[in-house]
């Protein structure tokens, strides 16, 4: 998901973040974003600590601004098939390679970083300290909500608009009611519990 087709070198550095390794549901969505060197928007911090309300508005702003900037994901299948970490490394480099600009070097937020064809540093709480992952993570942030919402559609009862995937009590309990959905991630150890636990009911009442 790119906002223009060619590629250009650029003398500059791509914020990278993810979102989503926590949830129960839906996929891990990256964003990598390349800010100006002037004019940003104002209130850059981590999604996490910014209402709804102010990720929608700098969204639109980064989006705006940004010198370029891509979405990448890895589905839930493949967090289920290579864990969730490097599942999260493969959407990072999803969403640098989508760039429509080519930085000299990836600042990545946390301490794991993909391999990438170019310098990477790994920052620890950079999604609250360098504007650029700020950005990424606000970008990532809007764009896997807008995704748990239509999904929502799709599963009615689950609460996907509200928790966007997260395990909170009443995700648990439609997944008690309900069950488990394509979009669960069975590798999770709730999810996995409750998928074996209703398998050998069914089981046993085939016996």
């Amino acid at each position: 998901m790119t906002r223009r087709r060619r590629r250009f070198a650029c003398p500059c550095v791509a914020g990278v973040d993810e979102v989503g390794r926590g949830p129960l549901a839906g996929p891990v969505v990256a964003a990598a974003v390349i800010l100006p060197p002037k004019g940003l928007p104002r209130g850059l911090t981590d999604s996490k600590a910014l209402t709804e309300a102010e990720r929608e508005r700098l969204d639109v702003k980064i989006r705006a601004r940004a010198l370029a900037w891509a979405l990448g994901e890895a589905s839930v299948a493949e967090i289920d098939a290579m864990n969730i970490l490097q599942a999260s490394l493969l959407a990072m480099r999803r969403a640098v390679a989508a760039l429509t600009l080519t930085p000299f070097a990836a600042w990545v937020d946390g301490n794991h970083a993909p391999g990438l064809a170019m310098p990477v540093r790994a920052v620890v709480g950079g999604d609250g300290a360098v504007p650029a992952i700020s950005a990424a993570s606000i970008v990532a942030k809007v764009a896997r909500d807008r995704q748990m919402v239509a999904l929502d559609a799709a599963y009615p009862g689950y609460g996907f608009a509200r928790h966007k995937g997260y395990g909170t009590a009443g995700h648990r309990r439609a997944l008690e009611r309900l069950g488990v959905t394509e979009i669960h991630r069975r590798s999770f150890a709730p999810v996995a519990r409750l998928a074996e636990a209703r398998q050998t009911v069914f089981d046993y009442t085939l016996r």
